[in-house]
């Protein structure tokens, strides 16, 4: 117990003092799973928002492949990434492998099956409720899906918090790919899993308390958002004149 106050003291020293390497780590880590948020929202929410609203032959497989997709380990996909990039692999000639473009890749490909899912099924409780309108006006699938996209934005808001989550917590993938390079490649999790390994406790506490701060800031900012969203809706559903409302 001794042991373990005295790593929690110096783990709240170094992270109160602004570490170099702590910061670097941190910075590092943020950045690899931002950037892959990114890229993957970009993809993700339009295809979540089409997927919400298209019907087609074989739609009930592709959602199959999806979800399945939600449940691939973490290290199954760095597995896929690092053949991939390897030397031999079809993309070996970027040479990414064990760089910070190799992480954002292999965080991408993970986190974008949970943006594509969770964007499809809000728009599809959209459409739901308002898509008959929409179609009654002459709007096609693809234009459904922005309208309805763009009306549930604050809801996919809280999609976006929850794939940056997702991300930041990875820890297989990116070790796989990244290679844990001390000043290149190493972030949160990876430092976690070394420095316990090696026995400096501490920083690998630091890292930790840092992390939790992130996940459980990401958690408030989710129930702010749903929060806030539910006031406004109210606000709008009592403003509307009964008359109207009949």
């Amino acid at each position: 117990m001794s042991t373990f106050t005295e790593s929690a003291r110096t783990a709240l020293q170094l992270a109160l003092s602004l570490d170099p390497v702590l910061c670097s780590i941190v910075r590092r880590s943020l950045s690899v799973s931002a950037s892959a948020c990114l890229l993957a929202c970009g993809l993700g929410l339009a295809l979540g928002a089409w997927l919400g609203v298209a019907r087609f032959a074989g739609r009930g497989a592709a959602l199959a492949l999806l979800n399945t997709l939600l449940a691939v380990p973490s290290v199954v996909v760095g597995l896929v990434v690092y053949l991939l990039l390897s030397r031999s692999g079809p993309l070996g000639a970027l040479g990414w492998l064990f760089s910070f473009q190799a992480m954002v890749l292999a965080q991408t490909i993970l986190v974008l099956p949970v943006v594509t899912a969770l964007t499809r099924q809000v728009v599809e409780d959209a459409e739901r409720a308002h898509g008959e309108q929409l179609r009654s006006m002459g709007a096609g699938a693809a234009l459904r899906s922005l309208l309805l996209a763009w009306d549930e934005r604050y809801a996919l808001l809280t999609v976006l918090l929850a794939a940056f989550g997702r991300a930041i917590s990875e820890v297989g993938a990116v070790m796989i790919v990244g290679g844990n390079i001390d000043g290149f490649t190493r972030v949160m999790t990876t430092a976690i899993a070394l420095e316990t390994s090696k026995g400096d406790l501490p920083l690998a506490l630091a890292l930790g308390l840092i992390l939790l701060v992130v996940v459980l800031a990401l958690n408030v900012l989710i129930a702010a958002l749903r929060r806030w969203r539910e006031r406004v809706d109210g606000a709008v559903v009592h403003s509307v004149p009964a008359g109207a409302a009949a």
